[in-house]
């Protein structure tokens, strides 16, 4: 498999704006806790990003449903990997910067993807708790370089900190707790920052947006 097959396979991989890198994304729609959540009023789902803006045109929810459909192939790690190590010079990348995880399986084919790419420093940050709970019991831990970030639920909301603490895991939130993203004060850009796939940051908190 050459990287413009894999690349075929999994639906391309995305490039958002902010980011230093590249992304690997899903329809909001797809989420699970998040489509609960997108109902509850002060939810952070409530008001979720990936729901509007770029990501309604007819293209994107195009790629973002062939991604999603390309989860079922068995050849989907040795693809996304292939993907990846073929095009992503910045030694980072970020799951889902729009959707989030589907399964336990689905949690440890990304965990695989990492495994295979040793120099690369991954970050997905998640809602689904339970799958990630599910993958600490039956694995112990995640691989070094892939950072899980659990996200809190509510805006001003405290995020879960003692359950990531368990699992040896950080967090994220919108609140005024821990190192806060700076991006809002640098044209809505990472730029040199990295805290976010810092596992030494225990949680980063953004601005509502």
């Amino acid at each position: 498999m050459n990287v413009k097959q894999a690349l075929e396979l999994v639906g391309n991989l995305s490039a958002p704006s902010k980011m230093p890198c590249q992304s690997w994304s899903t329809s909001a729609l797809r989420c699970i806790t998040g489509a609960k959540l997108a109902k509850v009023k002060n939810s952070i789902c409530s008001t979720c990003y990936a729901m509007r803006g770029n990501y309604r045109f007819p293209a994107v929810k195009s790629s973002h449903e062939k991604r999603f459909q390309s989860l079922s192939n068995p050849l989907w790690v040795e693809a996304m990997t292939k993907a990846i190590e073929g095009t992503e010079s910045s030694g980072f990348f970020r799951w889902h910067d729009s959707g989030d995880i589907q399964s336990l399986f689905h949690l440890e084919q990304i965990a695989q993807v990492a495994k295979n790419l040793p120099l690369i420093q991954f970050w997905i940050p998640t809602r689904e708790y339970s799958f990630v709970s599910q993958y600490v019991s039956k694995h112990g831990a995640f691989p070094a370089n892939l950072t899980v970030r659990l996200s809190a639920y509510m805006i001003e909301g405290k995020a879960p900190i003692e359950l990531a603490k368990r699992l040896n895991l950080t967090t994220s939130g919108v609140s005024k707790i821990g190192f806060t993203c700076p991006s809002s004060a640098q044209g809505n850009k990472c730029l040199s920052c990295r805290a976010c796939w810092n596992k030494e940051v225990e949680n980063v908190n953004y601005k509502k947006h």
